[in-house]
């Protein structure tokens, strides 16, 4: 979703064909919307984030630039045991700093990782919900909870660094190639 202020005296479809005649061709819009006032990052309620890791012991070229690739195995339980304490309202400091202003408050709506068989190993997603994130929020959970499923971590060092909401007190920043903002919610 993108915003945009314009004078335009023809219609609508004509508008959106201007627009796309200028887009490069692997973005196109599919609609337009007249809402005045209407903000796409300040008006919105709640974002999904997914970030894929790959467990693999050869090199995938083709997922490279969409996941973050790991030699070895990783302990999904302590993985997921870290992501459930993250839900709910909490002071998430040690994640990321704040886009604007000087909160660190969020809320986490849904946080979980799932584990996917693939033909090159196995395909791990960690999907978190919330209603705003942090700079480099996402990439540091995701690197702390690899450290915890790693053994690098235990539950009680991941939870004490969560607490202390300190950034002095994070981990392992992931790749960004693994993360994709999936969804925007809004009202209604």
């Amino acid at each position: 979703m993108i915003a945009f202020d314009i004078e335009w005296r023809h219609g609508d479809e004509s508008l959106l064909r201007a627009i796309n005649a200028k887009l490069p061709d692997d973005i196109a819009l599919q609609d337009l919307t007249c809402q005045p006032g209407f903000h796409p990052r300040f008006d919105a309620k709640s974002r999904l984030y997914s970030y894929t890791v790959i467990l693999t012991d050869q090199r995938q070229p083709l997922l490279r630039n969409y996941s973050w690739r790991i030699y070895g195995k990783l302990d999904i339980e302590p993985m997921n045991w870290g992501a459930g304490l993250l839900v709910g309202s909490h002071d998430f400091a040690t994640f990321g700093n704040p886009t604007q202003g000087e909160v660190t408050i969020r809320r986490v709506i849904r946080s979980g990782w799932e584990s996917f068989p693939e033909s090159y190993g196995t395909r791990l997603v960690f999907s978190i919900h919330g209603n705003a994130f942090l700079h480099h929020m996402v990439r540091r959970i995701v690197g702390m909870l690899v450290d915890l499923g790693r053994g690098l971590t235990s539950k009680d060092e991941f939870e004490r660094a969560f607490r202390a909401a300190d950034l002095a007190q994070s981990g392992t920043i992931a790749p960004p190639q693994g993360l994709i903002l999936e969804a925007v919610f809004y009202e209604g």
